[in-house]
């Protein structure tokens, strides 16, 4: 699939990791004093046939990661994603308990059914 930079719809498209890291380095390195991080990014997208907005992204992450701004780093959103999963599958099990209980003290009831 061919990313749309023409204003067409944009389009998905994987990009290697090896091409994520020259990207941003490339960025990093072009960037000019008192030029906008975007302008640096829309300057060099085209050189690398990448999308703006993806390599705005990536550098943008990149900083985060190397507290030049603040945000939440890559390794922080990967523990957060890891503790909500553990959260949803906790609550399934607890519901699943919960509901295993109240079969269970119906079965054991003694009084009878009405």
């Amino acid at each position: 699939m061919e990313a749309s930079g023409r204003g067409g719809r944009p389009t998905s498209r994987r990009y290697p990791a090896e091409l994520k890291e020259r990207a941003v380095r490339l960025v990093l390195e072009s960037h000019r004093p008192g030029e906008s991080w975007y302008t640096t990014v829309r300057r060099v997208a085209p050189q690398l046939d990448v999308g703006v907005e993806s390599l705005r992204t990536w550098t943008r992450q990149a900083r985060v990661d190397t507290h030049k701004i603040a945000g939440v780093t890559s390794d922080e959103q990967r523990r957060i994603a890891e503790l909500e999963r553990e959260n949803r599958e906790l609550r399934r099990a607890n519901e699943i308990l919960k509901a295993a209980s109240a079969f269970f003290a119906r079965e054991l009831d003694p009084r009878p059914p009405r």
